[in-house]
């Protein structure tokens, strides 16, 4: 199998200088939970440093964090459930998933992730889609929509799939499914329709909780403007590499918040 050639990088794309706020991306997050508070905030801090606006919507007592931490991501807007399908209809790319509950009723007040994320992927079939976390959980394969970025760890890859997390396996769901398959582990495999790329690195400092989460805001971010399997492979290549970095200066000892900061520094050397 094919490493993931960091050349293709380059191919990536860079706001122009003469571009205006809202042209270079779009990203509407849904997740979070009472349960798995800070997941979503880990894919929204990383996605508002890469695209130009951020739409966020997850429970009311997420939503007032965010709120508050407004001066972190300017560009952001806070979304209420009951306007999301407004920003939807607006974003270039969806992220569903990050910290939504596994099951339905696990906390009261939470989503049913179920039926929020069916109901949304049914209705917005031609959006771009990356779907993570609890929503992978709980869906059916058939109902994701051709193009979509699935990000599972192997564990969520068995659980959707219902096969074991091989590459073979990977490339034969992408075919079926017409999607892009980003499994997590100490390799990534990325899979489509017509390639397959292995991306190495990182260091077991990434088994921190939320580096996921990470992941899956930056793949989303990327996919606003540049094509899934692009996004895929440079997200899984940029966040081991930023592992990586960190790795070098304070050794296994960070967290995902650590991850999120080192980012736009190694994309900074890797891709301008």
């Amino acid at each position: 199998m094919n490493e993931f050639n960091p050349e293709d990088l380059k191919k990536l794309y860079i706001p122009a200088s003469d571009s205006h706020k809202g042209q270079n991306g779009k990203l509407m997050i849904i997740g979070g939970s009472k349960l798995f508070h800070a997941a979503s905030l880990w894919s929204l801090k990383i996605a508002s440093r890469i695209v130009d606006m951020t739409f966020y919507s997850s429970i009311p007592e997420n939503n007032e964090i965010v709120a508050l931490a407004k001066k972190e991501f300017r560009d952001g807007i806070v979304v209420s459930r009951n306007r999301i399908e407004d920003y939807i209809n607006e974003a270039d790319c969806i992220l569903i998933g990050p910290g939504l509950t596994r099951k339905s009723g696990e906390e009261e007040g939470d989503d049913d992730t179920k039926e929020l994320t069916e109901g949304l992927l049914k209705k917005y079939s031609g959006k771009k889609w990356v779907i993570d976390g609890g929503s992978l959980q709980t869906i059916s394969p058939e109902i994701i929509p051709p193009n979509s970025i699935v990000t599972p760890h192997q564990g969520e890859f068995k659980i959707l799939f219902g096969k074991d997390p091989t590459s073979e396996n990977a490339k034969e769901m992408a075919e079926k499914y017409k999607i892009v398959i980003l499994t997590k582990g100490e390799k990534d495999i990325v899979a489509s329709p017509n390639e397959l790329i292995q991306v190495s690195g990182g260091n077991a400092g990434m088994t921190k909780g939320g580096t996921g989460d990470v992941l899956a805001g930056l793949v989303a971010a990327l996919y606003c403007k540049n094509d899934a399997f692009l996004s895929a492979c440079a997200g899984s290549y940029i966040n081991k590499k930023a592992g990586e970095s960190l790795a070098k200066r304070v050794g296994l000892y960070f967290n995902s918040s650590d991850l999120v900061d080192e980012i736009p520094k190694v994309m900074k050397e890797l891709i301008i």
